[in-house]
């Protein structure tokens, strides 16, 4: 176990039909042809670890003029993230006392764009920027072709940034592991964190947007998977040390879990 504060950083909500998160939510019947919508709002976070050989960022959010412009308005519309100014990467580093020049490291766990929107702040930087190869081959083609899926900006991603590519899995500092966890995009990572005040941590992300995702297995909505069997490999293997380890696991857009370990945390 290493001694390394952990801080959950408020990025806002992202508002969208909880049908993208849990496949099925709301669906027509024979007798209910025209369900009332489920519409809710999501967390989005980053992650500060605090660590004695340096203090890493866990992705960047979205980008502030998300609202604005930044976002194509068929994206916003699905995915509206419309206080992503008002909580930018500055206001809630602050919010815990940290700035950007605190930062040492920034891992990016994918590149869509609710994630990968404030590298901009690290472009002409030697900070180093980790992510997986399949992940940046992923994003371009996505972002540069036809082919691909449909939630990566090129503007957001394609900048002068130190990135640190990672090709399976590694160690990124004693006590943080980084793991390959494909399935909702192919170079998806997440990691394990052995710390000394709150035991073992698994970063799954966005392997599970929220708890019904990760603890009952409930799949989310095809639009949010790239490999269903993948997906379903990675959850099984991240219960799986759940199991031996008793680990807290951080979901990618959970309300209820994101509250609880940012107020567990400090």
């Amino acid at each position: 176990m290493v001694e390394m504060d952990l801080h959950l950083l408020d990025r806002g909500h992202i508002m969208s039909d909880r049908n993208f998160a849990i496949d099925g939510t709301t669906a027509a019947t024979y007798s209910d042809r025209n369900p009332d919508a489920d519409y809710g709002e999501f967390a989005v976070w980053n992650l500060l670890i605090d660590h004695p050989e340096g203090t890493v960022l866990w992705d960047t959010g979205s980008h502030p003029e998300a609202a604005d412009g930044h976002w194509p308005e068929p994206l916003f519309e699905a995915f509206a993230h419309p206080d992503a100014g008002e909580r930018d990467l500055p206001t809630a580093l602050d919010d815990i006392g940290y700035t950007l020049d605190d930062i040492d490291m920034v891992v990016q766990s994918h590149l869509h764009l609710d994630h990968a929107g404030g590298l901009h702040r690290f472009e002409g930087t030697d900070v180093p920027v980790y992510v997986h190869r399949r992940e940046v081959e992923f994003a371009y083609l996505s972002a540069k072709t036809p082919a691909g899926a449909n939630a990566y900006l090129a503007s957001d991603f394609d900048r002068d940034l130190d990135w640190a590519v990672v090709a399976g899995e590694r160690q990124l500092l004693p006590g943080v592991d980084l793991l390959h966890l494909p399935g909702h995009t192919p170079g998806l990572l997440g990691a394990r964190l052995e710390t000394d005040a709150h035991g073992t941590v698994l970063v799954a992300g966005d392997e599970a947007f929220l708890a019904a995702n990760y603890e009952e297995g409930v799949p989310m909505g095809q639009s949010l998977t790239t490999d269903n069997a993948a997906w379903r490999e990675s959850r099984r293997r991240l219960k799986d040390i759940e199991r031996r380890t008793d680990a807290t696991v951080l979901l990618g857009h959970d309300p209820e879990r994101t509250a609880t370990l940012r107020e567990r945390w400090g």
